[in-house]
């Protein structure tokens, strides 16, 4: 396993490089900035993502909308309540987590044995509940929130002037993926959870609790969300009922399957990946004359890569 993780490192690696490399040759170099700023934050929702369906094989849609719940919880509770930042974010994460545990008791444990699509339908049901309740108690107009760090020029990249926010977006999604990968190959919990994934009936008749293991999975998918709303709203500048399932939700899936749907190393690669391509459709001349090109994009990509390579840059056959 630790070969494995190695190998998908330094693929990961030697694909970031090269095409940063071919951008700043192209002279696309502000395009490369913002792009990689931007998959960042689709890297987050990527690895939520990939946690669930490594651990399930369920692709989770209201991974976006237990993020959304976590910017309306910190927007009550700092904006309007007053309450300290840092308390204010860890009562945003904890609704975020409670969520992620609702969904999975309530929604996703009856279904346990279900079709895989039959789990896909219901957590897509999910998602537009809490649309539905964001738009009944919140109302549908865009709400401002604060950045953590305010400084907009911390950085200055060929001319593209980064802010300590978006810094703190990259690094999160750095160390998250470093984390992560290393939880699922040096810890027993982590390997466990590989064992549920690959082989559920074996592992049980080990002593270890699927549903117990499946009620971790979706809070600590909860948290990551969380972290993903809490860090990309600010940079954003506001936010609506559905924010994240309607900004990252699609690009973050379409990351997710680009790296390999079980590959968290992939997660990280792909959301830079498509976080560059939207960037350069949206700032290239020969792209101005298609409406909303970086979406155009990000559907191009997905549909590229599910014919050519379905199982991503670093996934397995």
């Amino acid at each position: 396993m630790p070969t494995v993780l190695s190998r998908s490192a330094l693929t990961s690696t030697a694909i970031a490089v090269g095409l940063a490399a071919a951008l700043v040759a192209t002279g696309s170099s502000q395009a490369l900035v913002i792009g990689i700023i931007t998959g960042a934050g689709y890297g987050l929702v990527a690895l939520g993502l990939v946690l669930v369906y490594k651990s399930s094989g369920v692709f989770n849609f209201a991974q976006g909308e237990f993020g959304t719940v976590a910017i309306y919880a910190l927007y009550r509770v700092h904006d309007k309540i007053g309450v300290p930042l840092i308390p204010a974010i860890v009562i945003a994460l904890a609704v975020s987590v409670a969520m992620a545990l609702v969904t999975e008791r309530v929604v996703i444990r009856p279904l346990f044995d279900a079709p895989r699509v039959a789990l896909l339908v219901a957590t897509a049901g999910v998602a537009l509940l809490a649309i539905s309740l964001e738009l009944w108690l919140g109302e549908a107009r865009p709400r401002f929130i604060q950045p953590a760090l305010g400084r907009l020029n911390r950085l200055s990249l060929f001319d593209v002037a980064v802010s300590d926010q978006r810094m703190l977006v990259l690094a999160a999604l750095v160390i998250l993926a470093v984390v992560l990968a290393l939880f699922f190959s040096r810890t027993n919990l982590g390997l466990a959870i590989l064992g549920v994934s690959q082989e559920p009936v074996a592992t049980e008749l080990m002593g270890i609790s699927v549903r117990r293991l499946s009620s971790f999975i979706w809070a600590l998918t909860g948290l990551l969300a969380g972290i993903a709303g809490i860090l990309t709203a600010p940079v954003a500048g506001s936010f609506a009922p559905g924010f994240l399932t309607s900004t990252a939700l699609i690009p973050g899936f379409t990351a997710a399957v680009l790296g390999g749907m079980k590959s968290l190393p992939g997660a990280f690669v792909g959301g830079i990946v498509v976080g560059v391509a939207q960037s350069l459709a949206v700032s290239s001349p020969a792209f101005h004359s298609i409406p909303g090109a970086g979406s155009v994009m990000i559907f191009v990509l997905l549909l590229i890569v599910l014919t050519v390579r379905p199982q991503g840059l670093l996934g397995r056959a």
